[in-house]
C-alpha cells in the first residue's frame, strides 16, 4: 500500500468502501460482530498481520506454555510491523480472551496501526483508555489458553466470516472494519475518495431541503451539474 493510498482510506468510511468493493463484485468484506472499544479514535489503516487460534487442546495448552520464548501469540505480537493491523482469528468466540491490554500496549507501542479480534479483549477498559485503535465482539476475562491454542503467524484466516490474507487493506472506523484485497487498494481508495465527495456535497443538499431524487443517485443533469460547481468552489 502506498502512502498516497493510506491517506486517501484514512479518509473515508467503511460504509462508502463497503460500497466501491460490492461494485467489484465483493459482498462478503465487513468483518461481523466486531466493535471498536473507543469509537472516538481516528481511522484505523493498515495492511493486515494475522494470528490463528484453533480450540485449545488441554494437554497442549497449560498456563506453561508461556514460558516458550517461541509461543505463536507472543511471538506475533513482536514480529507485526509497524503500521499494520494485527488480525485475530479467534473462531468468533469471545469466552476467552484474545488478548489483553499488556499485549495491546506493546502492539502501540511498537508502532502497529490497530488491533482486530472476532472474539475478546481481557482488560478492554484498559485498552479502551489507549490511543490505539482495537477492535473485538465483546469484553471476556478468563485468559485464551482456556479456550484457544494460538497456532499460525501471518497466514490466511477467517476473521468474523470474512477471508484475510496476509497483506491485505484493513480499515477501521466507528462502525467497525472492512478488508480490502491488496490487488484493489489503490483502486477503491481513489474511488471512495470521489464517492465521499459526492456524499458530502448530498449531505448538504439534503439538509438544505433538497428532494433524493434525482439526486442520489444523480440522474439529473442539475444534480450533476450542481455538484461540479460545489466541487470547484470547494477546491474538491
Amino acid at each position: 500500500m502506498t502512502p498516497a493510498t493510506r491517506d486517501l482510506l484514512a479518509k473515508v468510511s467503511t460504509a462508502t468502501l463497503c460500497t466501491a468493493l460490492f461494485k467489484r463484485g465483493l459482498r462478503n468484506q465487513f468483518i461481523q460482530d466486531v466493535h471498536p472499544l473507543n469509537p472516538g479514535l481516528p481511522r484505523m489503516v493498515g495492511e493486515a498481520f494475522t494470528l490463528r487460534y484453533i480450540p485449545a487442546r488441554e494437554d497442549l495448552n497449560p498456563i506453561s506454555v508461556f514460558q516458550d520464548r517461541r509461543h505463536p501469540q507472543r511471538l506475533a505480537v513482536e514480529e507485526c510491523p509497524p503500521g499494520a493491523v494485527f488480525v485475530i482469528d479467534s473462531r468468533k468466540n469471545a469466552r476467552a480472551a484474545s488478548a489483553g491490554s499488556i499485549l495491546v500496549s506493546r502492539l502501540m507501542k511498537r508502532g502497529v496501526a490497530g488491533v482486530v479480534t472476532d472474539g475478546g479483549f481481557r482488560d478492554s477498559p484498559e485498552i479502551a483508555r489507549l490511543p490505539f485503535p482495537a477492535y473485538h465482539q465483546r469484553p471476556s476475562a478468563p485468559t485464551n489458553l482456556t479456550l484457544h491454542m494460538a497456532i499460525d503467524i501471518n497466514v490466511p484466516i477467517g476473521c468474523g466470516d470474512v477471508a484475510v490474507f496476509p497483506g491485505d487493506v484493513v480499515v477501521g472506523d466507528a462502525e467497525g472494519v472492512v478488508v480490502i484485497p491488496a490487488h484493489l487498494a489503490d483502486e477503491v481508495a481513489a474511488e471512495a475518495t470521489e464517492m465521499t465527495a459526492f456524499e458530502d456535497f448530498v449531505t448538504e443538499q439534503v439538509l438544505a431541503g433538497r428532494s433524493i431524487i434525482g439526486l442520489y443517485p444523480p440522474t439529473d443533469e442539475q444534480a450533476r451539474s450542481d455538484f461540479a460547481a460545489w466541487r470547484k468552489a470547494r477546491g474538491v
